[in-house]
């Protein structure tokens, strides 16, 4: 027969087997995890400059907000383009808070695909080709061909997207993900 020691030190053994299960299932379960999660802050974006590049020239489309969301509005200027012509085009996104200016366009070629430009024309422009993709073929639009239809008047809307899905059909409202710049030039075609 067991003695009442032995019977109390096997009661105590279950009990702190039991104790330490719980601490451990307790433990386990808990919300705490050591791997931070990567944080991927949205980039300031305070100009646009747009190089757009003909056999007659070379025209420049910029937008230009230094306070950001402040009250003042951006600065927007436009070059007259040539009608019925092929610009090669390039955009260069610029973080002008800093001294030296950050260049924002270095950051999406490199995540190239979670990042794309999308362009809106009206009126006498009529067409843009992608001269450039991410490592899946897909476009990103830091390189492009921009068409210029006869004399007139027409507006290029272009925004930057992040994390857009891809492939997507060209449009903002297929792709998805979030808006880092949309800057609508208004655009004489002469």
């Amino acid at each position: 027969m067991k003695t009442s020691t032995t019977m109390k030190r096997n009661k105590t053994l279950k009990t702190v087997l039991a104790l330490s299960l719980m601490a451990t299932v307790i433990t386990s379960c808990s919300s705490d995890d050591d791997t931070p999660e990567v944080v991927n802050e949205e980039e300031i974006i305070t100009t646009m400059t747009v190089t757009l590049t003909s056999a007659a020239g070379t025209a420049t489309l910029q937008s230009q907000d230094l306070d950001g969301d402040g009250p003042n509005k951006p600065v927007i200027t436009a070059d007259n383009l040539t009608a019925n012509t092929t610009y090669t085009g390039s955009i260069v996104l610029l973080n002008e808070t800093e001294t030296p200016a950050e260049d924002i366009t270095e950051e999406v070629a490199e995540e190239s695909d979670e990042h794309q430009f999308f362009f809106g024309l009206t009126g006498s422009l009529t067409e843009v080709t992608y001269a450039d993709s991410d490592g899946n073929g897909n476009p990103v639009g830091i390189e492009f061909e921009l068409t210029t239809g006869d004399a007139g008047s027409g507006a290029i809307t272009i925004t930057l997207r992040h994390e857009p899905k891809k492939p997507n059909d060209g449009t903002t409202a297929d792709a998805g993900g979030e808006t880092d710049i949309a800057q609508t030039f208004p655009v004489i075609v002469e």
